[in-house]
Parts: C-alpha cells; sequence; structure tokens
C-alpha cells in the first residue's frame, strides 16, 4: 500500500512531517511505501540532514504550498502542483491508498469531496475524534468536529451510522452504545434540532442508540458513539484539548488526561468519502505526523472505506423501499 503524505501541512512542517515520516518506517510495514509529496528539494535536503537514504520513500514533486490562511476551493484550482491539491488526484486515481495532511483543513476538506466524491447515499462527510474514557484505556468517538456545523437531522443520523460503524472497526466496541448530545438526558430535551434528531435515532435500525447524553459525561463511559453536529462537537473537542494542555502547563499528570494528547491519534478522519483520509491538527509535532501515518495503514488494512460502501449501499436500498 502506499500512503500520501504533505510535506508542507502544518506549523511546522517540512522538519515535523519529515521526521515523523521517518519514525514510521518501521512501523509502516513490508511492502508498504510512504510518499512524500512536496519541493523535491526541501525533501531531499530534510532526509540528508537526518542520515536517511531517499530510497525509503517515493518523492512525488509538489512546488506549490497551500498556507492555512487561503480560501480552500480558490488554493486548490491555482495551485494544482501543491501537496494537497496532487495527493487528492492520486489517491482519486489509485494511485495512493490513504492520503493525510496537517495542512489547511478547509482545502482538505473541499479536497476530499471534490476529488473522491461522498460515498454513494452520504449526504455531507464528517470528521471524528477520539475521546478517553474514565474506566480501563477505552476511547469513544465523538462526531462531527467541525466538517458540519449547521447538520440537518437526516445528516445526523448519517453521523451516528458512520460513527458506529468506526467504533466498532478501530476502537473494537462489539456494538457500539449510540447518544445525541444534547442538555439533558431525558427524552424531550434540547432545542428543535435535538428533538427532531432524537425520534430518528430511535427508528434507525443501523445503530444501538441509547438515548441522550450531557456534555458532563464525556469522560464517564456513557457512550461509545457521541453524536453532534459541527458546530458543538468542535467545541467540546477544543475544551478536551484544552484540559490537557492545562495539565500540562501545571505539571501535572493523569492517566486519563494524558491519554487526551492529540499527538496519540495523531489526526481526524474525514469519514464518509471514497478513500481513507486523515486530517492531521495545524500544530502537529513529528510524533502526531507519525501517528497520523500509522492510522491511516490502520483504516486501510481494517477495510473501514469498503465496510462504508457497503453498509451505505444497504442503506439507500432500504430508503428507497
Amino acid at each position: 500500500m502506499r500512503f500520501g503524505l504533505d510535506v508542507m501541512g502544518g506549523d511546522f512542517a517540512p522538519a515535523a512531517t519529515i521526521e515523523g515520516a521517518v519514525s514510521a518506517l518501521d512501523s509502516i510495514g513490508d511492502g508498504n511505501r510512504i510518499v512524500l509529496l512536496g519541493p523535491e528539494d526541501v525533501i531531499r535536503k530534510e532526509l540528508a540532514d537526518r542520515g536517511v537514504e531517499e530510497n525509503r520513500f517515493d518523492i512525488s514533486h509538489q512546488p506549490q504550498c497551500i498556507a492555512m490562511d487561503e480560501k480552500p476551493v480558490k488554493a486548490l484550482m491555482e495551485k494544482p502542483d501543491s501537496g494537497i491539491a496532487a495527493g487528492f488526484r492520486m489517491l482519486a486515481k489509485g494511485d495512493l491508498d490513504a492520503f493525510a495532511s496537517a495542512g489547511n483543513s478547509g482545502a482538505m476538506l473541499a479536497g476530499a469531496v471534490t476529488h473522491l466524491k461522498c460515498i454513494p447515499g452520504v449526504i455531507r462527510p464528517c470528521t471524528c475524534a477520539c475521546v478517553p474514557q474514565e474506566e480501563g484505556d477505552a476511547y469513544s468517538v465523538l462526531l462531527d468536529v467541525g466538517t458540519t456545523p449547521d447538520a440537518k437531522p437526516e445528516v445526523m443520523v448519517q453521523f451516528a451510522v458512520i460513527g458506529s460503524l468506526y467504533a466498532q472497526y478501530l476502537l473494537g466496541h462489539a456494538n457500539p452504545r449510540v447518544c445525541l448530545m444534547n442538555v439533558g438526558t431525558e427524552d424531550g430535551k434540547g432545542n428543535l434540532q435535538c428533538q427532531t434528531v432524537f425520534p430518528l435515532l430511535k427508528e434507525c435500525p443501523h445503530i444501538n442508540f441509547t438515548g441522550n447524553m450531557e456534555p458532563r459525561e464525556i469522560f464517564k463511559n456513557r457512550a461509545d458513539v457521541m453524536v453532534t453536529d459541527g458546530f458543538v462537537g468542535n467545541i467540546l473537542l477544543k475544551e478536551v484539548e484544552t484540559f490537557y494542555r492545562l495539565m500540562q502547563k501545571r505539571g501535572l499528570s493523569d492517566p486519563l488526561f494524558d491519554r487526551m494528547n492529540y499527538e496519540i491519534y495523531g489526526g481526524s478522519p474525514i469519514l464518509g468519502v471514497n478513500a481513507p483520509v486523515i486530517l492531521g491538527h495545524g500544530i502537529s509535532s513529528p510524533l502526531a505526523i507519525r501517528n497520523m501515518l500509522l492510522q491511516t495503514k490502520r483504516m486501510c488494512e481494517l477495510g473501514l472505506t469498503q465496510a462504508l460502501r457497503k453498509l451505505f449501499a444497504d442503506y439507500v436500498s432500504e430508503s428507497e423501499s
């Protein structure tokens, strides 16, 4: 398999991306290749500075770079020779099996939808994050965490379906418990959106819906899949990241809070498109880049995209019958 990495993506690129790619080499597996997309001279220099032979990677020369503050769609059109634009073209053609970048998140989302398209039946893709739970070393999945701030009820139901499959394949939950993030646990709680989504989730045959949950239960092992729109999800994710940074700043260590470190899981997968894509944090360190690459490998090995395609083929058939 071939895993593409946008070398110029992230606040600390290219040093952090190359360092992360080098550290992932021993775990990427025999027969698999990391494809470095970026300016060839920059890539060669970074590898030489680390005493790493170039032939351990495949290099795709892409001289342009999409900056963090550029308008996503315009940048993709005007910079076809950037790592992000080229990465999606290669992924769509089958020259890559997965693609990862810690670069411009808007360009990553636009590229995923434009070049890869949504899986048939999927209305909107979503991004997810793993949230550690108090008991043992379990994680739950929170989605959406930013892709769709104003999600329609039917889209949120699909988030629940996608999240359930992700929790099964990536987190090992046999029959994931799905909860709707709300301001109370009673059935009738919440704003109009939550009140509309609740009965739809309850009726959905593809998930194990167990009701509403409150944000204060996010670490309490209340659910394996926590469903919300991208606006609330992004706020929750940033709050979780703040807890970790606050603990670090105060010099405190705790097993639960230590597992909130975004570097552990590397990035957020863009789910619901026709190939594995991972969006990394803009401040990704070499460790985060390494784990982002290993996450792409795991998604490919477990066949998550193929499983989503099959599930949504059944989903569409049921909707039409």
